[in-house]
């Protein structure tokens, strides 16, 4: 059920938001005249791997599915976790290397599949691009809406295939519902949608932690990079990071594959307005995120999108089935019925006339389960990755090309702006700028210390 983006809706709406802002469109990926266009069909593609704990280990677990792809190097700033991904998924013929900038010189890698920390993702990527190198970058894309407008920037200006690990793009169960089918065809207008996160993390969340010496196996140093020189703490890596905002935020984190679906099934580019609320309210750790936010974003076309971010309760916050599980991960709410999709299946719930309406049938209930071999065919990771390779041979724009990403990590952005200014934001899409409060504009970009700086 895996579908190429050459697709009539895929591909006009991919032109719609890339070409319409660089001035690029589908051919720019396929003039490219490096060694990636003339892989061949029989050919493997050779990549390096960066950051190898936790999605890293995912990551290679659902590449190493395809018989396309052949590893030829592996590389993480902890020595430890670098010799275990050696021993799990080498063969004895892969570079081991600590220092992601030994790999862009390397003849034997055609591409990098970055699994590192977020505030790497920027330079990582376009340092990539310069040296003529594809990339598969995880989410969020970026730290900065500043950070991912370059980061398209130079996929497009040295014509470099950047595929963004947002993976249910690469989904059956949503090409159907979104693609194929049309979700607004099935449910009418969509006037709200809503999702959002929920943890229960209360009381003492992440932890706390003293300042100490970095273990030995890590290179503290590096792993911090363009972000501020600080001692090290074991609640911040290998994976607390993402509640320390210098490095990531939980809206970034979750929110940014709900922000992709909602705009995807909606054929939304950006919101024109934004307001998000909360703080640390219950959880006490080290975070420096809230531990309960509420965003709301609103569209130009008449749309709402709601995501709440709760840390200190668990419980679901959307429609659940009689066992008290969430029907999907969001809920489209329709003038004919309401969709709730999920991973492996969506639910259509029908709308009763209200008030003064004519009492007739409206959408119909319906229930799409994927099973069998279809179910199996359900990875999305893996099929993602797949996704990803072809491209490399095809030089087709991926499922989540780096502008698609740019637009959906925004919006965690500019909720984290909003709360940050206590506001409600103007945005202006075109020109990337928060139109009402100018002064917001400096929290657009990130903060890079010396020596590492952003250039294309």
């Amino acid at each position: 059920m895996r579908k190429k983006l050459n697709q009539e809706t895929r591909r006009d709406f991919v032109k719609l938001s890339a070409a319409t802002t660089l001035g690029f469109g589908f051919a720019a990926l396929q003039t490219e005249t490096s060694r990636a266009q003339i892989i061949g069909a029989n050919d493997k593609v050779r990549l390096a791997f960066v950051g190898l704990a936790n999605r890293g280990g995912q990551l290679l677990t659902a590449f190493t599915k395809s018989s396309d792809l052949r590893i030829t190097a592996f590389c993480d700033v902890d020595s430890k976790t670098l010799a275990l991904a050696s021993e799990r998924w080498g063969d004895g013929s892969q570079a081991l290397v600590n220092d992601f900038r030994k790999l862009y010189d390397r003849r034997d890698v055609d591409g990098l599949v970055l699994a590192t920390p977020d505030h790497w993702h920027a330079y990582q990527t376009i340092e990539a691009c310069k040296a003529g190198k594809d990339v598969y970058c995880e989410k969020p894309l970026a730290t900065s809406i500043g950070e991912g407008r370059m980061m398209v920037e130079a996929a497009r200006k040295y014509k470099r295939v950047v595929q963004v690990g947002i993976h249910r793009r690469s989904a059956p169960i949503y090409q159907r519902i979104f693609d194929e089918l049309g979700l607004e065809n099935k449910i009418g207008r969509v006037t709200v949608a809503r999702t959002g996160h929920c943890s229960n993390m209360y009381p003492a969340g992440m932890g706390k932690a003293k300042p100490t010496a970095p273990p030995d196996n890590i290179d503290w140093e590096l792993w911090l990079g363009p972000r501020p020189e600080r001692a090290y703490q074991e609640n911040i890596t290998p994976y607390k990071f993402r509640w320390w905002d210098e490095y990531c935020s939980q809206i970034a984190n979750q929110g940014v594959h709900f922000f992709d679906m909602i705009r995807w099934a909606l054929r939304e580019k950006a919101p024109t307005s934004v307001c998000a609320m909360g703080g640390k309210f219950a959880v006490d750790d080290d975070r420096t995120i809230p531990d309960t936010m509420a965003a709301c974003f609103e569209f130009a076309s008449g749309r709402l999108v709601t995501f709440n971010h709760f840390e200190s309760n668990g419980n679901p916050i959307m429609a659940t089935d009689e066992n008290f599980r969430p029907l999907g991960w969001v809920e489209y709410r329709g003038t004919e019925g309401t969709c709730y999709v999920y991973d492996n299946r969506y639910m259509i719930k029908s709308e009763k006339p209200g008030q003064f309406q004519e009492k007739k049938a409206r959408a119909k209930d319906e229930i799409y389960q994927l099973e069998g071999s279809a179910q199996q065919n359900a990875d999305a990771t893996a099929l993602h990755a797949q996704n990803f390779i072809d491209c490399m041979r095809t030089r087709n724009l991926p499922n989540t090309d780096v502008e698609e990403a740019h637009l959906s990590t925004a919006m965690s952005h500019l909720a984290n702006i909003s709360l940050k200014v206590r506001q409600r934001i103007e945005w202006d899409s075109e020109s990337e700028r928060i139109t009402n409060i100018p002064e917001a504009n400096e929290l657009l970009t990130a903060t890079y210390r010396a020596p590492w700086q952003l250039t294309l």
